[in-house]
């Protein structure tokens, strides 16, 4: 049990430091990343549309939640994101992770409060 939360802490670890190459070592190749701004996507091509539209990432760990005998973790942690327009959002968030046989992530559901992000994401997409 203890390797998923060292893998999910890595996980904001990379997400943090922008390093999508490693970010994406611990996916499965089919991974899916559901997000309420982006929508449904392949975990690589999800990555690489966060890190075009970011300038940097602050995370602070808040808990990670699991069960025995469960496939999923999920992490609780504020995200201060600097879009490339210098915007600074700030929020709590809940990445739900669900792990393959082989402890790669197969899935990633991100769970907060669009209001603010969803208008500064719009604003950069125009």
């Amino acid at each position: 049990m203890g390797n998923r939360s060292s893998i999910a802490k890595n996980y904001l670890k990379f997400l943090q430091n922008g390093d999508i190459s490693q970010l994406l070592n611990l996916f499965s190749q089919d991974a899916i990343v559901d997000s309420p701004i982006y929508g449904l996507k392949k975990a690589s091509d999800f990555y690489r549309e966060l890190q075009a539209d970011t300038k940097a990432s602050k995370l602070e760990l808040l808990g990670i939640f699991e069960e025995e005998n469960r496939s999923d973790i999920a992490l609780y942690f504020t995200y201060k994101w600097t879009l490339k327009t210098q915007e600074i959002v700030s929020f709590d968030v809940v990445d739900v992770i669900e792990f393959n046989d082989a402890n790669k992530i197969k899935k990633l559901k991100i769970i907060y409060d669009t209001v603010l992000a969803r208008t500064l994401v719009n604003q950069l997409k125009n």
